[in-house]
């Protein structure tokens, strides 16, 4: 055997000895279905009727694991909202912020030059716009232009508030490992480029295809008149 050789994501390198090195960690997956049923409001007997067993079958089919009944493990992902291989092997997208807090944590407010720094000269971010009931936020690739941010959009969608309309831009790391990031909040008014010159110079801005893809020919500037920033680390 090949000592080097790496298990597969979700496999039991070496806990329950009861387990042969390719089977799933059943400890971790009976772990994950009373987690994911908290996180849903579920009770127990609840869950079981979701995925249509007796209740004392969904606590043997937790401890015993998918290969003992293939088919009505895929009834218990089903009921959780999970597919298979996110109940197996445990999601890979999950939010940021999971990770306990560092031991010493600190907040340093940025400076607008910093902010800057940070934001770069494109990437992706956040823009919140009204919208009934409340404000929308919306995921957008976006340039820096002279002081601005500009993104590209479809006229009359939830991304393009007319001129003068008062928004906001965010855009934040997260460093999970190291439970580190920092945050920029831009605060300004939306302004529609019209201006064939101002259109073909953003165009040529590096990261200015939308990444939706499509169309997208209207360009939204935002003119901030605040600019703040903080970041969270340890000491």
């Amino acid at each position: 055997m090949n000592d080097n050789a790496r298990p597969e994501p979700g496999r039991n390198p070496g806990g329950d000895p009861s387990q042969g090195p390719d089977e799933p960690d059943r400890a971790a997956i009976a772990r994950r279905i009373g987690e994911r049923r908290d996180a849903l409001g579920l009770t127990e007997a609840e869950l079981a009727a979701k995925a249509g067993m007796a209740t004392r079958y969904l606590q043997h089919l937790a401890e015993a694991g998918p290969a003992f009944d293939p088919g009505g493990f895929l009834r218990l992902a089903s009921a959780l909202g999970l597919s298979h291989r996110e109940l197996v092997e445990g999601r890979t997208d999950e939010a940021p912020g999971r990770a306990a807090a560092p031991e010493h944590p600190v907040l340093i407010r940025l400076t607008v030059r910093e902010c800057w720094d940070r934001i770069g000269d494109h990437g992706v971010g956040r823009v919140a716009v009204p919208a009934g009931p409340g404000p929308a936020v919306l995921p957008v690739n976006y340039v820096v232009d002279a002081g601005t941010v500009a993104y590209r959009t479809v006229p009359h969608s939830a991304a393009a508030p007319d001129s003068g309309t008062a928004l906001s831009f965010q855009i934040d790391r997260i460093d999970e490992r190291l439970s580190r990031g920092w945050s920029v909040l831009l605060a300004g008014t939306a302004e529609h480029v019209t201006a064939h010159e101002e259109i073909d110079r953003l165009a040529g801005h590096p990261g200015s295809e939308p990444w939706s893809g499509g169309d997208n020919p209207l360009w939204i500037r935002i003119r901030p008149t605040r600019v703040t920033g903080r970041r969270v680390g340890s000491l």
